[in-house]
Parts: C-alpha cells; sequence; structure tokens
C-alpha cells in the first residue's frame, strides 16, 4: 500500500510538471525552420528542420553572482512575436545591400530581463536583454547544444596547452580544423567558433556569435554528463594582468575573478547563432552574424577607403636588384610605396619594428625610418600609410596615438597580439574602433578573435585575422594541410565575417615540393590558387602578402590581382562542398569574378552562369598549366568571346591529365586589357553616388538617342571586374 501511494504521488509530481510547462513556437518565414521555446522549472529550447529535430530540448540560462538565475523558475510576463522584412545597406561588404527576413519572439521575465529568439531561413538565434539599471556581475552562462544522435564536428581546438583550460584562455584563434563524432571529441581541448556540425543527411549547422560587445567569448567543449552535447565555456573576468608576451607588447592574466562579465546596466547580450543550412553552399551564403550586429554607430563613412596594401612582413623584405640595404629604413619603404603606386595598390603597412622593439611606446620611431618623410612621400604618389602596433603599445595611450598619427597623415592602424577574448578584450576591441573612427582611421585588428559582428558596427574595421593564414606557411610542415582548410573556411569561419588571410604568393609549390621558409616563404598549392582566393574570401582590406621582386618579374598575374575590386555589389556561392571544392562569383557594378579552388583532390564540375543576363561576353580565364603538377607556378591565360555565357559550364580541376594529388583549375573571369579604363570609385563610395546622380538627367535626355548611349556605357564601363558584357 505504501509502494502504491508513492508511485501515485510521483506520478502526479510530474504531470503537475509537464501542465506547468509553457510552450512557445516560432518559424521561419519559409516555415522550414521551427524553434520551440519551453519554459516551465527551466528555459529549454528546441530546433527542427522540416519537422525533424536537429537539437533537442537545450536549457539556457544567466548565473548571477548574487544568487539569481535567470533560467531558473522563470515567470513570463509578456510574449511578443513580430516579423520584418527588408534590405540593409552593408558597405565594405560581399553585397552593397543584403536581404533581412526573419520572425522574432520576445519573452519578457519577470526580474527585469529578456530572451529573443530570432527565426531565419537559414538559421535560429537568440540572445537576452537586461532592463535593470542596478549593476551586477554574471557568474556564468549556461549554453548548451543537446543533439539527438553522434554528429560528426569539425572544429578549430586552441591549439596549445592540452589538458589545462585555463591556459587555453591565452590563444591566437589559429588552427586548422579536425574532423570527429561528438564522442571523440577530445574533452581536454576548447575549440573556439565557429564551428560545424554535420547531421549525417545533408544538412549541417555552424554555430557561432555576434555582437560580441564586452562579453567573453564563446568556446565550446564536450559535456560529460549528457551524450552527444557540446557545452559553452567562457573566460572568466581578469583580475590581474602584467605586461609580457611577445615583445612586451601583450596584457598576460596573472589571476582571474569568480564571474565571467560585469554588468553596469541595460543592455543586450551577444547573439547565440545556429545557421542551418539544407546544402554546403548555404553556409558560405550566410549573412546571419553581419545581420544580427548592431547597426553601424559612424554616421559619416565617406572617408572609409577599402582597398588592397603592398604588404612587407610575409615576404620579409627580401629586395633584389636594389642599390640599398632592404630591410626597415626609409629606402625600403620608399620603394614599397613606388611599387604601390605603379600598381594602382592603396595602401602599404609599415609592419612590426617601425618603432623601437621592447618599449611598448608607438613614439619611439627607429632612427633607420624618417616616417613624417615617408607619409609625405606616399601622398604624393597617391599611396596610404598604415601603421602595425602591438596591443598594448596601443591600448597604453590610445586617444593619444591616434590623435598624432591621425594629424601626420597616417590612414589606419594594424593591432596585433592581443590573444584574449575575455570581458576586457572584447570591450578593447570595441573601444579601439571608436577611437579611431573619432580620429578618422582605418581599423585591422590581427591577432584577435573571429569578427562577430564589429565591422557592421564600426565600418572602418577593415579585417580580422583569427584565421590559419598564408603566414603560416613560414613555419608550419606540409602535416598544415592548407589546401584542405582553404576550402573549409569559406563554409565555416567566414560565416563569422571577413579575414585577413593574406594570400598572393607568387613561389608556389606542389605538395611534394613544399617547405617551410621563413625569408622566402612559398605556398601550398598552384599560382592560379592564390589568384583565386582574392575572389573566394571577403577581405575588404586585402594584402598582396609577397616581395615586389617576384610581382615584378610576374606582371601579368601582379597586374590582375592588384585591380581585383575588395568590396563588392553581389556575391554568389555557385557550388561547392566543405573541405573539398568551392567556385564564387562576384559582381562589381557590371562586371563580375568568379574563382574556383579545391583541395590535393581533381576533380569535374560545372560551373552554373545562368544568373547572368543572356548577351556576347570577352572572357579572361586563368588556369593552371598543363605542368602544375610539377611546377606549381605553371599557369595559362585565355581571352576568348562567346555569345552564350552559359556554354562554359563545364570544368575539369586538374586539366591536361594531371595526377589527382594535385590542385584544380582555379578559374577567374575579368575584363580583358583593351577594356582597361580609369578605375570607377567603390560601389558605395558617396563620390560615385554624386556622379551618378548628376549623370541621370543627361541620361534620361539620351534614352532616344542608342549611339550616344552606347558610347557613354562603354565609357563608364567599371574597370576591375571579370564578365563584361558588351
Amino acid at each position: 500500500m505504501k509502494k502504491y501511494y508513492l508511485l501515485c504521488v510521483m506520478t502526479f509530481t510530474a504531470i503537475s510538471s509537464i501542465f506547468a510547462q509553457k510552450q512557445y513556437t516560432l518559424t521561419s518565414p519559409d516555415e522550414n525552420l521551427q524553434t520551440n521555446v519551453y519554459v516551465g522549472e527551466k528555459i529549454e529550447y528546441q530546433i527542427q528542420n522540416k519537422g525533424k529535430i536537429l537539437l533537442e530540448n537545450s536549457p539556457i540560462a544567466l548565473t548571477l553572482v548574487n544568487g539569481n538565475t535567470w533560467g531558473e523558475q522563470p515567470k513570463v510576463i509578456k510574449a511578443n512575436h513580430y516579423e520584418k522584412k527588408g534590405n540593409i545597406v552593408s558597405p565594405f561588404y560581399r553585397a552593397d545591400s543584403i536581404t533581412e527576413n526573419y520572425k522574432s519572439l520576445v519573452l519578457r521575465f519577470k526580474g527585469d530581463f529578456s530572451i529573443e529568439f530570432r527565426a531565419y531561413n537559414d538559421g535560429i538565434a537568440y540572445r537576452f536583454i537586461n532592463h535593470s539599471k542596478q549593476p551586477f556581475c554574471i557568474k556564468n552562462e549556461t549554453v548548451e547544444y543537446h543533439f539527438p544522435d553522434n554528429y560528426q564536428v569539425t572544429v578549430p581546438y586552441v591549439r596549445e596547452n592540452e589538458g589545462n583550460i585555463e591556459a587555453q584562455f591565452f590563444n591566437s584563434f589559429e588552427n586548422v580544423y579536425e574532423t570527429t563524432s561528438l564522442t571523440g571529441y577530445n574533452p581536454k581541448r576548447l575549440s573556439f567558433l565557429p564551428l560545424l556540425v554535420d547531421t549525417g543527411t545533408g544538412v549541417k549547422m555552424c554555430i557561432t556569435e555576434t555582437n560580441l560587445e564586452n562579453y567573453p567569448g564563446l568556446y565550446m567543449n564536450i559535456s560529460q554528463i549528457h551524450p552527444h552535447t557540446m557545452v559553452g565555456v567562457f573566460a572568466r573576468y581578469p583580475k590581474y594582468v602584467k605586461q609580457g608576451g611577445h615583445n612586451n607588447l601583450q596584457l598576460l592574466v596573472t589571476e582571474r575573478e569568480q564571474y565571467i562579465a560585469e554588468v553596469n546596466g541595460a543592455r543586450t547580450f551577444p547573439w547565440r547563432i545556429i545557421a542551418i543550412a539544407q546544402k554546403d553552399t548555404d553556409l558560405a551564403a550566410s549573412d546571419l552574424s553581419f545581420l544580427l550586429a548592431e547597426p553601424s554607430r559612424i554616421s559619416d563613412i565617406s572617408w572609409i577607403k577599402p582597398g588592397k596594401v603592398a604588404w612587407e612582413w610575409w615576404n620579409a623584405l627580401n629586395l633584389a636588384d636594389v642599390e640599398f640595404r632592404a630591410w626597415k629604413n626609409t629606402d625600403t619603404y620608399k620603394y614599397y610605396i613606388d611599387f604601390a603606386a605603379s600598381k594602382n595598390i592603396e595602401y602599404i603597412i609599415l609592419d612590426e619594428g617601425w618603432a623601437e622593439n621592447g618599449k611598448a611606446n608607438l613614439m619611439c620611431v627607429v632612427p633607420e625610418i624618417d616616417l613624417k618623410a615617408l607619409i609625405d612621400y606616399a601622398a604624393t604618389k597617391k599611396v596610404g600609410i598604415i601603421l602595425w602596433a602591438g596591443y598594448y603599445a596601443f591600448h597604453r595611450d590610445m586617444e593619444q596615438v591616434c590623435k598624432y598619427y591621425s594629424k601626420l597623415g597616417v590612414k589606419g592602424f594594424k593591432v596585433d597580439f592581443m590573444d584574449r577574448d575575455d570581458q576586457k578584450m572584447t570591450a578593447f576591441n570595441y573601444q579601439a574602433a571608436q577611437v579611431t573612427a573619432k580620429y578618422k582611421l582605418l581599423l585591422d585588428l590581427h591577432g584577435t578573435h573571429k569578427p562577430a559582428g564589429l565591422n557592421r558596427t564600426y565600418p572602418n574595421v577593415l579585417n580580422f585575422e583569427g584565421v590559419h593564414g598564408l603566414e603560416q606557411m613560414k613555419w608550419n610542415d606540409i602535416s598544415k594541410d592548407q589546401m584542405k582548410y582553404d576550402v573549409t573556411i569559406p563554409f565555416i569561419r567566414q560565416l563569422a565575417g571577413p579575414m585577413d588571410y593574406t594570400q598572393g604568393a607568387m613561389l608556389n609549390a606542389t605538395k611534394k615540393d613544399f617547405y617551410p621558409c621563413y625569408f622566402k616563404p612559398m605556398s601550398q598549392g598552384t599560382r592560379c590558387h592564390q589568384l583565386a582566393l582574392y575572389m573566394i574570401l571577403d577581405s575588404p582590406l586585402n594584402m598582396l602578402c609577397d616581395s615586389p621582386t617576384h610581382y615584378n618579374k610576374e606582371i601579368e598575374c601582379t597586374e590582375f590581382i592588384a585591380s581585383i575590386p575588395t568590396v563588392w555589389n553581389e556575391t554568389r556561392i555557385i557550388d561547392g562542398e566543405v573541405g573539398e571544392w568551392i567556385i564564387t562569383a562576384r559582381r562589381n557594378n557590371s562586371i563580375w569574378y568568379v574563382g574556383g579552388i579545391t583541395n590535393w583532390t581533381s576533380r569535374d564540375v560545372k560551373l552554373d552562369l545562368s544568373f547572368l543576363p543572356q548577351g556576347k561576353y570577352k572572357i579572361e580565364i586563368f588556369k593552371d598549366g598543363i605542368n602544375a603538377d610539377r611546377n606549381a607556378t605553371d599557369y595559362k591565360k585565355d581571352f576568348f568571346v562567346t555569345e552564350d555565357i552559359t556554354k562554359i559550364h563545364k570544368l575539369h580541376l586538374a586539366p591536361g591529365g594531371l595526377s589527382t594529388n594535385f590542385p584544380l583549375l582555379q578559374v577567374m573571369m575579368r575584363k580583358p586589357p583593351f577594356l582597361q579604363g580609369s578605375r570607377l570609385p567603390s560601389p558605395v563610395s558617396p563620390l560615385f553616388q554624386r556622379k551618378v546622380s548628376g549623370m541621370l538627367p543627361r541620361l534620361k535626355k539620351r534614352r532616344e538617342k542608342p549611339r550616344k548611349k552606347a558610347r557613354l556605357k562603354c565609357r563608364y564601363n567599371p574597370s576591375s571586374v571579370s564578365c563584361a558584357p558588351l
């Protein structure tokens, strides 16, 4: 009788709990995705794709130091649904405007907080919102992803300090990817974002975050409690730091607080994003990180000029056939300025070494460099100068440094060696963006985490590292498969935003020939692989990494990459597969560039250009030469005219019977040399907009005069793209 009574009590309790749980449902605009939010004793959410569960009930919560937990015994005060559809302007991005289309659910809870969920056609995101004006500290945030099966994951582990989780919070966010099952994930290693989850059914999920302002970045590990579950891990708030690290340019955390974040009033928290792709190309085309970021805080962006950079660090200032000792001195940098000017390259960078090492003082310029003379000389050549700065040297006197060098004529800073993403460091990134914008300076954040929306909020931040870029070829051997990495990052890392990959090597090596070399580095893969990366990767401030000596010997390739735009009106991912290959098409005004790369495996693919309007096209193609399997610098340039653009749809990625050990045909299309004219400004340039506006009345009057209209079209045909309709 006692057993029967106990069973009744337990059953009644369970039923009561079920009935006490409230469910809220949110679907994507196309109704393929659905998230169910359950509010009972805790807050959980679930994700379905076309009725199939992708993510099982997963808890979310914020635990405060004062003992309260946003997510335990929550009480919903109000639930609001709304939706939005429109376009947002996206300067200095892969497209000049992008579509914003989502449905939203906002749950307001007792305790002065809300949770907002958004459902897009390609993903689900949520964030916490604090309404209280009182300061408090967050002890931890519960981020868990409970998957229904032992899915495959492709993750970038933190490279060093396996087994020491605390030490892994100090890292450069650079590593190749490893693919394993959830049960095979190494619990001794954190992984940083973005990372990929493969359901095995063709549907893939990319986990990342955006709007990462003044809050620690999210790492992932595997749960030791729940099967097939990934859990979030955060660096605790730094209590004490000391100067040290690389050339005394870093702040090293010596002790941390027992909480992850300090909150000083009402604010929103970062968006937790799961991008969901029905096919791999959907991942490469995702704009979720940009869409969910805060809008621009810069009202006037006319002074922001994206472009190319002649960069000296990768090639170690290794020049030949010059009459001076090439190193960090005035003569060497004048040579780089002259090279940039001769190729219409907008900037050069003075990387580490222009300021005295070890002092962390950007006012102490080495005596070998007359910086004022260089800036003035570059101005006469219409070349801008960007200065490299170590984190601490820049941070310690940011306002004064920016004010002084802006007045001197410097165009921007490349800040390096942050190597953390705790709350203090993410706050620094936003502060650096705000101060540089105040003095009309560009910012390239090197040695940092993923972009996470900062490039939308502060468009003067044109690029970010957080990528295993070409610099790694200076010291890593062939065991680091950069070719596979190159066809992986467009689907994972690039989802978070642009990357300072620094391509453009003219010394290229096959798999058998490659070796690391610091002072005369080379790339893995073919010449055309390097050319195609300028179309594959998002990079508004894009490097030409090799030496002017090498570029001057390769004029055809150099002029080609120097002419490629760095911002676009439109981007289309034509086809591809994670870790295998990708073909991307980008439009700048009326002309298209198309780039394709593969890993070390050759393959046959179809190039679908059916989205292009019918017409007569002049095509210029760079492709691997017939001997590229033995000499990776071998390439061939073809030119032809076609009246049916759909005819060029078959590509063999390893032409001429190349071995399957070697990379594919890389194809780039641009306007041929006889169409070269004066460059037009960037498609988002206010100057260009004013010119176009001024032309409209004249164009309207000339509509009935076909010949003049045709000549005008030819005259203003953009000079820096590829498939140009006649």
